[in-house]
C-alpha cells in the first residue's frame, strides 16, 4: 500500500476503535461498580498502551533498541503535551483529587526510575522484572482503591447499568465485545499509521532514536489521542486525563520492562537520552503537578500552551537530528526550566483565583 493509504485507513480504525472502546469502557465502569477514572487508568490505558508495546517489542527483537526507548519516552511526552493539550483546547479536562494522591506520584516515580536504571547505559533483565512487578502492583493496587470508589460512584451511573435490569448481563457482554473490537481498531489503525508515518521519516533520512521520539512516539501515541478527545466530548472527562496518566506509568512499567525481558541483550540507553530525553520527560511529568492543582482542571488555554509546547519539542528534535546536534544536559534545562517555572506560575495563580 502507498503511505497515503497507509496513514488514511489508520486514521480511519483510530477514530472508530476510540468511539467503540470509549462506550464500552465507561459502561463497564457502571457494571463493575467503579469509577471511570479507574476504568481510564486501566483497562483503557492498557489498550491504548498496546501499539507502545507491540512496536517497542518488536524493535528489541530485531536490534533496533533505540526505538523502543524513543518510543516510549516521546510517546510520555505526547500523552502530556500532545493529547492532554490538544483535548483540553476543544474540552476543558477535569483532574480528580485521587490523581495527586495516587497516580501522579507513581508517574513521576516510573519516569525517575528509566533514568535510575538505566545510568549504567542499558535496562537488563533484572531491571526489566523491577519494573515489570511495579506494573502489576500498581494495576492490583488501583483495581482495588477503585472499587472502594466506584460503590460511591454507582448512583451517577445508573442510568447506563440501571439496577436491577435484567438486561444487565447482556449489557455487560456487549460492553467487553465493544471494549475488544474497540482495542483491535485501535491497535490496528496505530500498526499502520506507523508503518506509513515511519516510510515518510525514513525517505527524508532521519535518525532512529528521533523516529522512535517522534514520528513513531506520535503515532502509537493517536489510540491515547482519540480516546481521550472521545471521552472528553462524551461528559467522561476525568476517563480522558485517567487514559493518559495510566498509559504514561504503563509505557514504562510494562512497555519498558517486558521489552527489556524479552531484549537478548537488553534495552540500549544512549547518553544523549539521559542527558536530554529522559530528564526532560520527567520535567514534563513533574509539570502536570501545578497545572492539575490550577482549579483542578486544565483549561482552553493551558491546553493550547501544552499543544505549543508539543510542536516546539518535536521540531527542535527534528532540527537537532538534521544537522547533527547532540542535544545534552544544558539543552534539557533549556527546555524543561522554562516549563517548570511557567507551570508553578499557573499554579499560583490558580491558588489565588480559587478563593473568590
Amino acid at each position: 500500500m502507498t503511505i497515503a493509504v497507509l496513514i488514511i485507513l489508520g486514521l480511519v480504525g483510530l477514530v472508530a476503535g476510540g468511539e467503540l472502546l470509549v462506550r464500552g469502557a465507561s459502561s463497564l465502569a457502571a457494571a463493575a461498580s467503579v469509577s471511570p477514572l479507574v476504568i481510564g487508568l486501566t483497562v483503557v490505558a492498557f489498550g491504548t498502551s498496546a501499539p507502545e508495546l507491540a512496536v517497542s517489542v518488536q524493535a528489541c527483537f530485531t536490534g533496533s533498541t533505540d526505538l523502543a526507548i524513543g518510543n516510549a519516552v516521546g510517546s510520555n511526552v505526547a500523552n502530556i503535551l500532545l493529547i492532554l493539550g490538544f483535548s483540553a483546547i476543544f474540552f476543558p479536562l477535569a483532574v480528580q483529587a485521587r490523581l495527586f494522591r495516587l497516580d501522579f506520584p507513581v508517574m513521576l516515580a516510573a519516569a525517575i526510575a528509566l533514568w535510575v536504571l538505566g545510568r549504567d547505559g542499558a535496562l537488563g533483565r533484572v531491571d526489566g522484572a523491577i519494573l515489570t512487578v511495579g506494573m502489576l502492583a500498581y494495576f492490583f493496587w488501583t483495581v482495588g482503591m477503585g472499587r472502594k470508589e466506584g460503590r460511591q460512584l454507582a448512583e451517577e451511573f445508573a442510568d447506563v447499568v440501571p439496577e436491577g435490569d435484567p438486561t444487565t448481563l447482556s449489557s455487560i457482554v456487549v460492553s467487553v465485545v465493544q471494549v475488544l473490537i474497540g482495542l483491535l481498531l485501535l491497535v490496528g489503525g496505530s500498526n499502520l499509521l506507523v508503518d506509513g508515518c515511519v516510510r515518510l521519516a525514513t525517505m527524508f533520512g532521519v535518525s532512529e532514536l528521533v523516529v522512535g521520539l517522534t514520528v513513531v512516539a506520535i503515532g502509537t501515541s493517536m489510540p491515547e489521542l482519540v480516546t481521550s478527545v472521545v471521552a472528553a466530548r462524551r461528559g467522561h472527562r476525568d476517563l480522558a486525563v485517567g487514559n493518559v496518566v495510566g498509559s504514561n506509568i504503563l509505557n514504562i512499567f510494562a512497555v519498558l520492562g517486558l521489552s527489556s525481558i524479552v531484549a537478548p541483550a537488553g534495552v540500549e540507553v544512549q547518553s544523549r537520552a539521559l542527558a536530554f530525553d529522559i530528564p526532560v520527560m520527567i520535567a514534563i511529568s513533574f509539570a502536570c503537578l501545578p497545572v492539575f492543582l490550577s482549579g483542578h482542571s486544565i483549561t482552553r488555554t493551558e491546553g493550547a500552551v501544552m499543544f505549543l509546547l508539543f510542536v516546539g519539542y518535536t521540531g527542535y528534535l527534528v532540527w537537532a537530528s538534521v544537522n547533527g546536534v547532540s542535544p545534552g544536559w544544558f539543552e534539557a534545562a533549556c527546555f524543561s526550566v522554562p516549563i517548570l517555572v511557567g507551570a508553578c506560575a499557573v499554579g499560583l495563580l490558580g491558588s489565588r483565583r480559587k478563593p473568590s
